[in-house]
């Protein structure tokens, strides 16, 4: 059974990788979303977006773009790197990327998502695979016309985040939908949302063929590894988040320090009884020294 780690904006990047290499890896790493459109005119930041380390080969691109004729330039592009395969999103639910025609927006026309992917299909030897939602509405005859069509069109994995398109992550992501999916479709359906620890990933492995995690991985690194393994006990808190600040001044643009190291310890901190104090001290910090800092002696404290 495959473990993906799911992409996450500001996340979902090579520091993070390498952390959860350090423990055993996971089947397949989805990066943070590319823009197709920043990434054909050459944007002074797609290099950190494009590092496909530390397993090239088990790195998945996801583009976000409202136009086919973006997408499918962009994902030639990066079909020509090594990688492991190409992710076209529509599932992302922000109201900017919505309002653009971009993420979500594609789930409105079953037409415009068939066009597209018979597109970008040629273009990309690699594994094509698409991440959605639920839709606009629960409306599983929809949801299931949808997906066929871009199985018919060349996508070989789909990933279904069984939420409504205007729906937070307050409401409990609907696997039953995930599991009636994957009975409608040859190509395999990996499901993902409100998995929140390794018994998690075990169980909903057992309901649709891959599973992917993403808020659960940054909080827990080593989820992945203790899944496969089926022990549940916690890896050394201080050195994760040492070792993740180590690695993100290592491998990512010094412009990115601050924000990612905080998105990070957004999520981390929540294994900590002070945690939302610790939390608070990190996010007052403006460097990558001084988050350290703020981690160590927040960490002395929980301690206490």
């Amino acid at each position: 059974m495959p473990f993906y780690l799911a992409p996450m904006a500001e996340l979902s990047h090579r520091a993070l990788r390498e952390l959860i290499e350090g423990f055993g890896g996971c089947d397949g790493y989805f990066t943070e979303m590319i823009s197709a459109s920043a990434l054909l005119a050459g944007g002074p930041f797609e290099k950190w977006y494009i590092d496909t380390a530390p397993r090239p080969e088990k790195c998945v691109f996801q583009l976000v773009g409202s136009d086919s004729e973006s997408i499918s330039a962009a994902a030639a592009v990066l079909d020509k790197l090594e990688c492991g395969g190409i992710d076209i999103n529509m599932g992302c639910s922000a109201p900017l990327i919505r309002k653009n025609g971009a993420g979500a927006a594609w789930m409105a026309s079953i037409d415009r998502a068939g066009e597209l992917i018979s597109r970008v299909r040629p273009v990309v030897k690699r594994r094509l695979s698409v991440k959605l939602r639920l839709g606009f509405k629960e409306d599983f005859e929809y949801l299931a016309r949808f997906c066929r069509r871009l199985e018919e069109e060349g996508v070989e994995l789909i990933t279904l985040h069984p939420r409504l398109v205007t729906e937070k992550f307050k409401r409990l992501a609907r696997w039953e939908y995930v599991v009636k999916l994957k009975e409608e479709l040859k190509i395999p359906v990996a499901g993902n949302g409100d998995i929140d620890s390794a018994q998690g990933l075990v169980r909903r492995a057992k309901q649709c063929d891959a599973v992917m995690a993403g808020r659960a991985a940054v909080k827990m690194p080593w989820i992945f590894a203790q899944a496969r393994e089926k022990t549940w006990t916690s890896c050394g808190l201080m050195e994760t988040g040492l070792r993740f600040l180590e690695l993100l001044s290592m491998y990512q643009s010094p412009e990115f320090h601050v924000s990612r190291a905080r998105r990070f310890f957004s999520y981390f901190c929540d294994n900590l009884k002070w945690g939302t104090f610790i939390k608070n001290q990190i996010n007052r910090e403006e460097t990558l020294c001084g988050i350290e800092k703020a981690w160590i002696e927040g960490m002395k404290s929980d301690q206490v």
